[in-house]
């Protein structure tokens, strides 16, 4: 492959990147948190920053509360214990009600809906739903890691015990291994971001104002926004067979 091909396929996986919308949100989302980093709640050119993209994030949200309402009017994959069940559907109920009450906060930043008490009041409320959504993922995703973490101790039993006539078994064995490392692997990233999320919301509210300040509010998110553009990287496309 030329140099002239090469770089044709990197700018269709770029466009195909940013063609998604959740991807410009979350680069949006990483200068906009980064902007609350470098102005540590001072005003200027930084916090200007922060509030207008903030405000255009709104529109890029627009309606995609659908998305989680209908994740939790569908069925979950069977064997999932109920406690992770449950714990799934509040995730999906408070993650849309904070993206539907973020559709008013837009409208009252706007000033299209006139009354700035009760916009900011929603805006609260939505910020403890959103804050809530993400303690329930952290939770999800220490269930699931530790239903992964189990599964591959017993795939490692059975390795163990399998013998040389039994082959086949093992090497589809070991392929399943693989597989649920990689998806621990991705449980653990989305914890990790999930954990993040949970003390950017706590430091937009305002609940611990002393040890959570904006600066740190600033780093915590702009690190959970660069996780969540790695996260929608289209995967690698597999080389082709000489």
């Amino acid at each position: 492959m030329s140099k002239l091909d090469a770089t044709r396929a990197e700018l269709a996986l770029l466009v195909l990147y940013l063609n998604k919308a959740e991807a410009r949100d979350k680069i949006c989302r990483a200068i906009q948190y980064g902007s609350k980093f470098l102005s540590n709640g001072e005003p200027g050119t930084a916090q200007n920053v922060d509030k207008t993209t903030s405000l255009a994030r709104k529109v890029f949200r627009l309606f995609k509360f659908v998305n989680d309402l209908h994740a939790l009017i569908s069925p979950t994959p069977q064997g999932t214990p109920l406690p992770l069940v449950l714990l799934g559907k509040s995730k999906n109920a408070l993650l849309s009600t904070f993206l539907f009450l973020d559709q008013i906060v837009w409208l009252g930043r706007t000033g299209i809906y006139k009354n700035k008490e009760r916009t900011d009041r929603i805006g609260r409320i939505s910020l403890f739903c959103w804050m809530g959504a993400s303690f329930c993922t952290v939770l999800v995703e220490l269930g699931e890691i530790g239903r992964l973490s189990a599964a591959m101790k017993k795939v490692e039993k059975d390795l163990k015990e399998k013998n040389n006539n039994q082959q086949e078994v093992c090497y589809h064995q070991d392929d399943k291994y693989r597989a649920n490392l990689k998806k621990s692997n991705e449980r653990t990233l989305a914890l990790v971001k999930a954990s993040m999320d949970l003390f950017v919301a706590v430091g937009l509210l305002q609940l611990a104002p002393k040890k959570v300040t904006p600066r740190v509010t600033g780093a915590l998110g702009f690190v959970s926004s660069l996780i969540s553009c790695y996260q929608l990287l289209p995967p690698p496309s597999k080389p082709k067979a000489s």
